[in-house]
């Protein structure tokens, strides 16, 4: 068999994520301390887990509706009113999903035409661009500046938009990078749109990981709910990954869309994770501020460290990431992290891995205890400082 001809080619130059090829060399890896995946080394909260186990002991394993349980989508509208102002029908204008990715695949799938412009702020997350290309959309990327605090500016957003423009990413908190975008910031990016026919799609998976202010979401600001479907999920708040439940809200003609692809190609959601979910919305607000002082404490500490050994680094606002700048060192961002690795066992992710305006910089996840990013940052100043001794000979 020909397989090279058999395989889409659109599927076949899809590029894979470059966060997973180090996390899987570091997992190979005796001795290695990982810093590479966004993954909360905090346990599911006990009333999440305990639902979980009651609703398989009362059998509840059938199918559940292709959008989801009706009393999750209420919990979902709920919840995301009184924490963010936004207004859903959770019958007609809430889906639940398998993760926050395939809420983002769908709605993707649904806006976007072949030869429709896609606009991608970046460094961003992985997934969007390979999304867009194979669907045969045109990503359009917008390079976020360390000196406007990676946000995306209404000028940036002015001079990327075409009359082929369909739809506007808006990752924040950020994905790698861990910028926020304020009420003014987002005001100003809804004045750009408001009176075209561009859609945004609305990342907003970080949203409870927001430091020294609440979130404010694009879609509550004056004119935008009808244009903008917001994605969120419930892996990085309530620390269940594994449980793969995120959900998207938006216009009810995207959403009943969206909710025609899903059926088609998931079906429904796990229906143990969506019991589960339940609870999470209704008794662990909590364990959402538990996590995010934890988060908070680690966050001051991995800047000031990172800032300590010569990297300069924007304090992130959002999310459980650092991005420091680490292209002084005289290697690229590709190379530094591969040295770093198998030198001194300690695995962080080249800011290429989030599009090429990532180049210069790296990822270090500070989802892990104190403990174990101390002892990572003290292999990775050693491995600085070699770097300087090799450099002056």
């Amino acid at each position: 068999m020909n397989y090279d001809a058999l395989i889409a080619p659109r599927a076949a130059a899809m590029r894979p994520s470059g966060i997973r090829r180090f996390f899987d060399i570091a997992a190979e890896m005796e001795g290695c301390i990982s810093l590479g995946v966004g993954e909360p080394d905090f346990k599911t909260p006990w009333a999440i887990r305990e639902a979980g186990i009651r609703s398989l002991e009362r059998g509840r394993t059938q199918y559940t509706a292709n959008a989801g349980l009706k009393e999750l989508r209420a919990e979902i509208a709920h919840y995301l009113k009184r924490r963010f102002m936004l207004e859903y029908d959770p019958l007609h204008e809430v889906l639940v999903t398998v993760g926050g990715s395939e809420g983002i695949d769908l709605a993707l799938r649904t806006l976007v035409a072949p030869g429709d412009e896609v606009i991608i702020p970046e460094p961003s997350f992985v997934c969007y661009q390979p999304i867009t290309t194979l669907i045969g959309g045109v990503p359009v990327s917008v390079r976020l500046l360390a000196e406007n605090e990676f946000k995306l500016t209404a000028a940036q957003l002015k001079a990327a938009i075409t009359p082929k423009t369909k739809l506007l990413v808006l990752p924040f908190p950020g994905n790698p990078t861990g910028a926020v975008m304020e009420r003014a910031d987002l005001e100003a990016i809804a004045q750009v749109l408001r009176g075209t026919n561009i859609m945004v799609l609305s990342d907003e998976i970080y949203a409870e990981l927001t430091y020294g202010g609440r979130h404010v979401s694009i879609a509550s600001l004056p004119g935008m709910a009808e244009r903008t479907v917001v994605v969120n999920g419930f892996s990085k708040a309530y620390a269940m990954t594994g449980w793969r439940l995120g959900y998207a809200a938006g216009p009810e003609p995207v959403i009943r869309t969206m909710v025609k692809l899903h059926q088609n190609c998931i079906m429904c959601a796990p229906t143990t994770s969506q019991h589960a979910a339940i609870a999470a919305m209704r008794e662990c607000d909590d364990q959402i501020e538990l996590m995010r002082t934890e988060y908070d404490q680690r966050r001051r500490f991995v800047v000031k460290s990172l800032r300590g050994m010569g990297l300069a680094c924007f304090e992130p606002r959002g999310a459980f990431y650092a991005f420091p700048y680490i292209g002084g060192s005289g290697l690229s961002s590709e190379e530094f992290c591969e040295r770093l690795l198998y030198q001194k066992k300690v695995a962080i992710v080249p800011g290429t891995a989030f599009g090429e305006p990532g180049e210069g910089f790296a990822r270090i996840s500070y989802a892990y205890s104190i403990a174990h990013l101390q002892t990572a940052f003290a292999r990775m100043r050693e491995f600085l400082e070699e770097l300087e001794e090799t450099a002056h000979g």
